[in-house]
């Protein structure tokens, strides 16, 4: 009877459903409650975005395959990695050269690299992938609606950059179409690190999520060009991360993100949460 019930709540009150997870999983990452009603710092406005903005637009950007031509659209057919394959089935063989990334085109973390052959176990992949499409209420744990909108498909990119290690992650965070920092991300496979720059590659005093990096790290050569782009695309958004690369020194497009590690990640120090949320209007 328990069960049942849960299940017609999640089905009749699904922003009901949302609330509970929300609340709980900010309340165990933060040591507090959100305010959800007159949010105030920026982790609380991830939580409101979650919960109320119904904003159409949103699933289709963050769709890994839908969102290439919005942004080439926007910004030129050179931002975009091409796509090799998409579908609902991977093949029996790969058809394609390697190197290459097999990736789910509806949430994070589903990835598949397959830089040199001895990572061709295509039987492995092609069952992490079925395991993938199966997911199909990824980001209902954290109330993250707009995933549950994307139709769960499987793509096939060419691996960019250098095969000893994943290229570094440039998020730009951008409110109102003004960039506000940029986050790298680097040792992604082994002990991921975090550091903050300003528009002018200086190095900002706080950090999310992850430790700062324990090295120097270079400005990227196509920054101003990011910049440019980032703003285009956050332009008609209170709120977005533009995710890029930079390969061979030119930027390509990664994807488009509206909950950053769904609003639970903690600022250190503590205020830059709140200093952060003001530039959310």
């Amino acid at each position: 009877m328990k069960q049942i019930l849960k299940r017609l709540i999640g089905q009749t009150f699904p922003r009901l459903q949302a609330y509970s997870r929300i609340r709980h999983g900010f309340t165990d990452r933060h040591g507090r409650q959100p305010n959800l009603l007159f949010p105030t710092t920026f982790s609380e406005k991830v939580q409101r975005r979650k919960l109320l903005d119904r904003d159409p637009r949103l699933p289709r950007l963050a769709d890994k395959i839908a969102a290439k031509d919005y942004v080439a659209d926007k910004l030129g057919k050179d931002w975009i990695i091409p796509t090799l394959w998409s579908g609902t089935q991977l093949p029996e063989q790969p058809a394609w050269p390697i190197p290459f990334v097999v990736k789910a085109s509806h949430g994070s973390g589903m990835n598949a690299f397959v830089r040199r052959p001895d990572e061709l176990d295509w039987p492995k992949i092609r069952a992490l992938s079925t395991q993938w499409l199966a997911n199909r209420t990824y980001g209902s744990w954290g109330g993250e609606w707009l995933y549950s909108q994307i139709p769960p498909r499987l793509l096939v990119e060419p691996f960019m950059g250098d095969l000893s290690t994943l290229p570094l992650d440039y998020k730009l965070w951008v409110f109102a179409g003004r960039l506000a920092f940029i986050q790298v991300d680097v040792d992604r496979e082994t002990a991921h690190k975090r550091t903050m720059f300003d528009a002018d590659w200086n190095e900002m005093p706080f950090t999310t999520g992850w430790p700062k990096a324990d090295r120097p790290l270079a400005r990227p050569a196509s920054l101003p060009a990011m910049i440019a782009a980032a703003e285009t695309l956050g332009a008609d958004f209170p709120f977005v991360r533009v995710d890029l690369y930079e390969i061979d020194g030119s930027p390509k497009f990664g994807e488009l993100t509206f909950y950053p590690d769904s609003g639970w990640a903690r600022f250190d120090p503590p205020h830059w949460d709140l200093e952060i949320g003001k530039l959310w209007r």
